[in-house]
């Protein structure tokens, strides 16, 4: 069997205490990284390019939503513009600033990202592997 799908994850589900307002916020923003809603259910809507891979939601126990500290959620540009747009549209639709479009180089030559707040807290991240900077191991 042979996986074309390079990711090591099927999806990944947040929380959100203000569900219409997190849509709007996803619905502007993920477009930038060619995402788009691909199901919905009550209290859940699901993201991706071609299946759901980015799931904001409700919390299914009734309880508030919270953020975890530490982490975050990384999603994959294709270009070095796109993380400059997908900076630009979050802070546009309420995300708060949390490092620049640019390279890191602690994490190596080829990464170029970005990182934001979006409107529950969570911290988000685009990130484009520039291949023709080479990897470093």
């Amino acid at each position: 069997m042979t996986d074309s799908n390079p990711s090591i994850l099927s999806h990944i589900s947040i929380g959100t205490n203000q569900f219409e307002q997190a849509l709007a916020f996803y619905d502007r923003v993920l477009p930038t990284l060619g995402c788009k809603r691909v199901l919905a259910h009550p209290g859940a809507v699901a993201y991706g390019r071609e299946y759901p891979e980015f799931w904001v939601q409700t919390p299914l126990d009734g309880r508030p939503a919270n953020v975890g500290n530490g982490s975050h959620i990384g999603f994959v540009a294709p270009s070095r513009a796109a993380v400059h747009d997908f900076f630009q549209a979050a802070l546009a639709a309420g995300a708060t600033d949390e490092g620049q479009p640019g390279p890191r180089e602690e994490y190596g030559a080829p990464y170029y990202g970005c990182f934001v707040r979006d409107l529950d807290g969570h911290k988000i991240e685009a990130t484009f592997w520039d291949t023709e900077q080479g990897h470093e191991h």
